[in-house]
């Protein structure tokens, strides 16, 4: 039953992560830390695989069909620089892991620091039309910017998320399916490093092989349900979508603080 539930999470998650361009582990991390089916540090490495899977997809399958619209002047330096971030976020997460005896409380600082970038991105993403946005350029600029995400988004092990579409409407003036595209790009780099560095380092936790074949599997069959649907999602209807996630997420990610502070 558990590993069913691992595959249902992974394929909806990433269902929605491919058409709001989130990745998916904002969704899974939380989800599989309240259902509490294996400890803080397995489940970041599974919503990590199945992030690269969805994101190999759905940004190969753009590309190969000439369907991306990424600019790749900005986009790799965005990915470059969140591919350094991917690194340097799990070295900040082995390091917070490494002060704490209890992992329950590694699971509270990463559901807090969730909770809070996940509240801001809703209020943002609710306003937005009444916020001036910025029009950046330049290779070194947009590699500081992608750091920054890479290394939210290895820390709280969610593989990229609701931040990284704040800084493109922001940074970018980007409207929400083209910062989509964007947002998957980048994740796809900041994945790929931090799974690498996770291997690299032989820090790779204790899982089970079914867990994660199907997970993977999830992550893949979202991306193609995903795309599918982007395509006939106007830019109201994805805002309405994100909206309403990160209310979920945010109300899952209160709910497990508490969860991890009482153990």
């Amino acid at each position: 039953m558990a590993v069913v539930l691992f595959f249902v999470v992974s394929f909806l998650a990433s269902t929605v992560g491919a058409i709001c361009g989130i990745g998916g582990g904002v969704i899974i991390k939380p989800v599989l830390d309240l259902c509490g089916l294996a400890s803080v540090s397995t489940i970041s490495f599974l919503a990590n695989c199945t992030v690269l899977a969805m994101t190999c997809y759905s940004v190969g399958r753009n590309l190969l069909s000439g369907e991306s619209k990424v600019d790749l002047k900005t986009g790799t330096p965005l990915a470059v620089g969140a591919a350094v971030g991917g690194v340097l976020g799990k070295q900040l997460f082995g390091m917070v892991k490494a002060m704490f005896e209890n992992q329950n409380t590694v699971g509270a600082v990463q559901a807090v620091c969730l909770a809070l970038i996940t509240v801001g991105t809703f209020v943002y993403t609710l306003y937005k039309q009444k916020i001036p946005t910025r029009q950046v350029q330049g290779a070194v600029p947009c590699v500081v910017i992608g750091l920054l995400l890479g290394i939210m988004s290895s820390f709280l092990g969610i593989g990229g998320g609701p931040i990284n579409l704040v800084v493109l409407f922001y940074f970018f003036s980007m409207q929400t399916k083209l910062a989509a595209q964007y947002s998957l790009y980048i994740i796809l780099f900041s994945q790929i490093t931090s799974i690498a560095t996770t291997f690299v380092t032989g820090s790779v936790p204790q899982f089970e092989l079914p867990a994660l074949v199907l997970m993977v599997a999830g992550g893949i069959g979202g991306g193609i349900a995903g795309r599918s649907l982007n395509k006939k999602l106007d830019n109201k209807a994805v805002d309405k979508l994100f909206l309403l996630l990160m209310a979920v997420i945010i109300g899952i990610s209160v709910f497990n603080t508490f969860k991890y502070a009482a153990l």
